[in-house]
Parts: structure tokens; C-alpha cells; sequence
């Protein structure tokens, strides 16, 4: 019954996808939903993209190994989400680019820093497709006789289906099915099933050490890094924003935000419970990730467990597929037209594959193509939290600075921007190579030496120019209107 439940549930994203791509017919439909997504659907999609497995697996997991403390990881992301949505969505919506590096070349009018983080940002949103990928091949691995391959593979297959029929309208369609599935798998089915075979709360208090329900069992450290990588990263990343562009107006994108930020830190919450019920009902799983399909198959009946596994792979497959279309509209829009630019292409070339008349069967082959790099190096990567901490590290540690620095200080400078990006990635990776990739102390040493020299290089170069200052003025007056 559970895998029949699976079954119906991947043939309807794809159904799904198909209603959707009569929608799609300019690049600002394919690429941003039209940027014109209402409360509802707006506030659905962000907590779908943003929720994946290492909020839902990973945080029951973190659940099994801390108790209440393993929500950090999903609440860190909360109130990242928080940030961005009450101090920058507005502003970030009224912009009316397509990606973070569009914006910098908006804010600070030099091509170059623009183009350096446009290469670090196809590298981080390949990674987080990757890393999803291979999160919910592991669930499919489980319940088909199948193997890891074959499951990446049909995964893999069912999100560039639904990504490249509609491009974002699919995505944002698909996102609320796959909301619906994690709002009714998680709240309402897996928790009240978890504690109920805990034998309740106080069932729970009496088989576990007094640790489980300490929120502060984590340690201090480890929530900060929590905090600081994930936190951040969703104030800069490109899956992140290409859903703010979906927005209507800044209204929606910023209260729409707030809304999707309280529904995450719930569903941390609940995670990081149903971990806890997990550790007195199954004390001696060697893998805690483990902790979320034994629960569903073993206590939760039949049926209702499939809707609970469904709800898994929602997670992981909204964000695997809004990572998807971001690197491929990274790679679109500023990564190949600036390859393209080095060889001699005709600029009227690349500005057409950068502007809203930009054609749509281009961007499709685009998804298809990126879908299966993914696809690909899904197969190869051997350990996806190691993969997943070099794309939040590069991010944060390189781009942080210097994308808040252009939001909120009007003398940072494009010279500025583009040697901050550069001592933070350098940083980060000469901390990764000196501590080890899962080392707290990369992700510092970026993000100081960007900020240091930020501001030096800044102050010692000119102000940026008054015609590239009134332009990003009179866009972000917009959001204030």
C-alpha cells in the first residue's frame, strides 16, 4: 500500500507539470512564474523550497541523536528566512532581475564581481540538487527493489519531467501538492503516530536521559554554526531569491515570507519530536537519518505511512527541483552568456539570453541539460553532508558580504564587492584544507576576511557612480511605494 502511495504521488507531479506548461510562455513565466504569485501560493512554495531532506530526514535525525535540540538545524533556517523576508524581500522583488549576480552588477555596475559569483552560486544550488537527489534515492532504494542508481534515476527523471514542461509555474504548482503532502505527513500523521508509540509524552519522559528534552543539548558551538551557515545562506542563495522574484509585490514577499518562516520553525519543532519519540521507541538504530522511514513503516499503518514517505520525498523533491531551475537559470543567464562573451559572441546575443524576450525552448534545454549534470554527479557523490557544507560554506563565506553590503551600505563599492568575494572564498578554503570540510572555523575565517576587506577596499576606491546609483535607487523606491 505504501509504495502504491508513492507511485500515484510521482505520477501526479508529473501531471502536474504537464497543466502547468501552457503557462510558461515567456522567459519571466518559466523563469519567475510570471512574478505575479499571490499570498497562498507565494507563502507554500517558499517553505516547500527551503524544507528539504535535511530539514525533514536529516532533522528527525538530529530529533534521535539531541531531542528538542535537534530543531536548531531547521529553526536556524526559520528565522534566516525571517531576516530576509521582513529587511530584504521587498527591496530584493522591486529589483525585477532573475538572479543574485544580476543584482550585484545592478547595485555596483562592474561586471566582474558580478561574474565571479555567478560561478559560485551554480556550484552551491548544484549542490543542494545534488544533495537532495541523493536523499530521496535513498527512500526509493528502500521501497523498490531497486538500486541506488536506478532510484537516483527514476527521481531524477520525475523532477526534470514536471521542471522543464512549466519551468516555475510547474515548480510552484508542484510545490503546493508537495507542501500539502509534508503539512499532512508530518503534523498530522507522523507526530501524534510517534508520540502515541512513545506511549506519550510522559511515556517518553520516563525512557529517555533528561539530555532529550534540554534545548541547549547540541552545545553552544554547534547551534552558532547552525545559525551562521544556514541562517545566512538563506539570505543570499539563488534558489531562495528566484522565489522572492516569484512575488506579486513587495508586500506579498515580504509578509508572505514571515508567514512560510513561522511555518518552518514549526515543523522543526515537530521533527526534532518525532526524532525524540523515535529515540525511546527505537533506541538502537545505528544511522539516526534512519530514524524517519523505521517510523513511518513500523508505526503508522499501512496507507497513512505512504502518505508520510511521500511527504519525505515531497521535501526533497521541491527543493531538488527549485535548485534545478536556479542553476539553470545561473547558468543561462550569466554563467554561458559570460563564457560566450570571452569568445567574441555579439553582446545583443547576451543580452537577449538575460532579458524577459528571452526564448523559453532555450531554458528548457537549459533544466534538461543541468537535470541530468545533476542526475549524474548524484551517482558520484559518496557523502552529500560533505557536499552540502562546500556549497554553504563557499556561499556564505564569499558572497555574504558583499551581497548584504550592497543592500544596506551605500558606500560599498564594486572593487569592493569583487576582492571581498575573493578573500572569503580563498579563506574558506584554505580553512577547509587547514581544520577539514566539516570544521565550524572555515565558515568564520571567510566571512571575516571578506567583511575586512569589504570595507578597506571600499573606502579606498571611489563611490560608485551616480547614474548606476539613481537606477538601483529608483527600483528600491518602488518597494517602498
Amino acid at each position: 500500500m505504501n509504495v502504491f502511495v508513492i507511485v500515484l504521488y510521482l505520477a501526479v507531479m508529473v501531471v502536474v507539470g504537464l497543466w502547468a506548461a501552457r503557462r510558461a510562455r515567456t522567459a519571466t513565466d518559466y523563469r519567475v512564474a510570471g512574478r505575479r504569485l499571490g499570498a497562498g501560493l507565494y507563502t507554500s512554495t517558499m517553505a516547500a523550497v527551503v524544507l528539504g531532506g535535511a530539514s525533514t530526514v536529516g532533522g528527525v535525525g538530529l530529533g534521535y541523536q539531541y531531542g528538542i535540540s535537534g530543531m536548531w538545524l531547521v529553526v536556524a533556517i526559520a528565522v534566516g528566512l525571517a531576516v530576509l523576508s521582513l529587511f530584504f524581500a521587498a527591496r530584493i522583488q522591486s529589483l525585477k532581475v532573475f538572479t543574485v549576480s544580476q543584482m550585484l552588477q545592478l547595485r555596483y555596475g562592474a561586471k566582474g564581481g558580478a561574474t565571479a559569483s555567478s560561478f559560485v552560486m551554480l556550484a552551491y544550488t548544484l549542490m543542494i540538487a545534488v544533495t537532495s537527489t541523493a536523499a530521496y534515492a535513498a527512500i526509493f532504494s528502500v521501497l523498490f527493489p531497486i538500486s541506488r542508481p536506478w532510484a537516483i534515476l527514476l527521481g531524477g527523471a520525475v523532477v526534470i519531467a514536471y521542471s522543464v514542461l512549466g519551468g516555475m509555474w510547474s515548480i510552484t504548482l508542484t510545490d503546493l501538492m508537495q507542501f500539502l503532502f509534508m503539512t499532512v505527513g508530518i503534523f498530522a500523521i507522523l507526530l501524534p503516530f510517534s508520540l502515541a508509540a512513545g506511549g506519550g509524552w510522559s511515556g517518553i519522559r520516563e525512557r529517555l536521559d533528561a539530555s532529550y528534552f534540554a534545548v541547549s543539548s547540541m552545545g553552544f558551538q554547534a547551534i552558532l554554526t547552525q545559525f551562521v551557515v544556514y541562517g545566512f545562506g538563506m539570505l543570499i542563495g539563488q534558489d531562495i531569491w528566484q522565489r522572492v522574484f516569484t512575488a506579486r509585490s513587495p508586500g506579498v514577499a515580504r509578509w508572505g515570507g514571515l508567514v512560510s518562516a513561522t511555518y518552518v520553525a514549526l515543523y522543526g519543532v515537530a521533527g526534532a519530536l518525532i526524532g525524540t519519540a523515535a529515540a525511546a521507541v527505537l533506541p538502537n538504530l545505528a544511522v539516526p537519518e534512519e530514524a524517519f522511514a523505521t517510523m513511518a513503516q513500523e508505526h503508522v499503518p499501512a496507507g497513512l505511512g505512504g502518505i508520510v514517505l511521500a511527504a519525505g520525498v515531497a521535501a526533497m523533491m521541491s527543493t531538488a527541483s527549485g535548485a534545478t531551475i536556479a542553476a539553470a537559470t545561473v547558468a543561462r543567464v550569466d554563467v554561458v552568456p559570460t563564457l560566450l562573451g570571452l569568445f567574441g559572441a555579439p553582446d545583443d546575443d547576451i543580452a537577449r539570453a538575460r532579458s524577459e524576450d528571452a526564448s523559453v525552448l532555450k531554458d528548457r534545454v537549459y533544466v534538461v541539460v543541468v537535470g541530468l549534470v545533476i542526475t549524474v554527479m548524484s551517482m558520484l557523490v559518496s557523502s552529500t553532508v560533505t557536499a552540502l557544507t562546500i556549497a554553504y560554506d563557499l556561499l556564505v563565506g564569499g558572497l555574504l558580504v558583499a551581497v548584504l553590503g550592497g543592500l544596506l551600505w551605500k558606500r560599498g563599492t564594486a572593487a569592493g564587492a569583487m576582492w571581498s568575494m575573493a578573500a572569503g572564498v580563498v579563506a574558506t578554503v584554505v580553512g577547509m584544507v587547514v581544520y577539514g570540510v566539516l570544521a565550524n572555523a572555515p565558515i568564520y575565517m571567510g566571512l571575516l576576511a571578506s567583511a575586512v576587506v569589504f570595507v578597506a577596499v571600499s573606502l579606498a576606491t571611489k563611490p560608485t557612480t551616480p547614474e548606476i546609483s539613481q537606477e538601483w535607487n529608483r527600483r528600491i523606491q518602488e518597494s517602498k511605494a
